[in-house]
């Protein structure tokens, strides 16, 4: 099968949901998650500065729900608890992992980063072909995000050590099925950071403002 470039045009980096629970107990918090997150924070951090020095743009998601619990729809109808409550103890994003001013920070209500949120509005913008995906959970917001988009004719990566799952064994499974829909969409933290060294120019230079 085909293997596309690993950046094609524009790139953006999506930072999903990467929240104060992401290390937090499951009955704290309403849902599980795989191990190893502040080793993720940590690449997190060196790919978001990276992209920054390179004129990548950075798009930050959080998922908060309101807490009357109106706009939650069927996401607790499965294994997830309550979770992501305005006001509550692991929703805010991760202070390691902070947008700046002029970056973009979106707030949803979905899995998905394009459902009822202006993402699309805003990628158009940017002028973005290429959306690289860190954050989690891999097995539902990476991969819904990552399945709309594709759907939405984007290339997409997936950057394997810097997502995490709700366990292992979905981890994986959600990976292989990016992988399915995209052929090359896996990349690593070492094979991003290298590829943005390699960008000629700001990404932003020619981008609509």
């Amino acid at each position: 099968m085909p293997t596309q470039p690993l950046i094609v045009g524009n790139p953006v980096l999506v930072v999903v949901d990467m929240q104060e629970s992401g290390d937090m107990p499951a009955e704290e918090v309403g849902i599980a998650h795989m191990p190893g997150y502040a080793g993720r924070i940590a690449r997190a951090q060196r790919l978001i500065a990276a992209a920054r020095n390179a004129g990548i743009p950075v798009v930050f998601f959080q998922e908060v729900h309101r807490p009357s619990g109106v706009d939650f729809g069927r996401e607790l109808d499965g294994t997830e608890g309550v979770h992501c409550v305005q006001g509550r103890k692991g929703t805010d994003l991760h202070p390691d992992l902070l947008p700046t001013p002029d970056e973009i920070h979106i707030v949803k209500r979905r899995y998905s980063g394009f459902i009822g949120t202006d993402f699309e509005i805003v990628l158009r913008g940017l002028q973005a072909s290429t959306l690289i995906l860190i954050g989690g959970l891999t097995d539902v917001c990476v991969h819904y995000t990552f399945a709309d988009a594709h759907q939405r004719d984007f290339y997409v990566r997936v950057v394997t050590d810097c997502v995490g799952g709700s366990s292992q064994y979905l981890h994986d499974a959600a990976l292989a099925a990016m992988e399915y829909l995209q052929t090359g969409a896996m990349r690593t933290t070492e094979e991003i950071l290298a590829a943005f060294l390699e960008l000629d120019q700001p990404v932003l230079e020619g981008a609509a403002r």
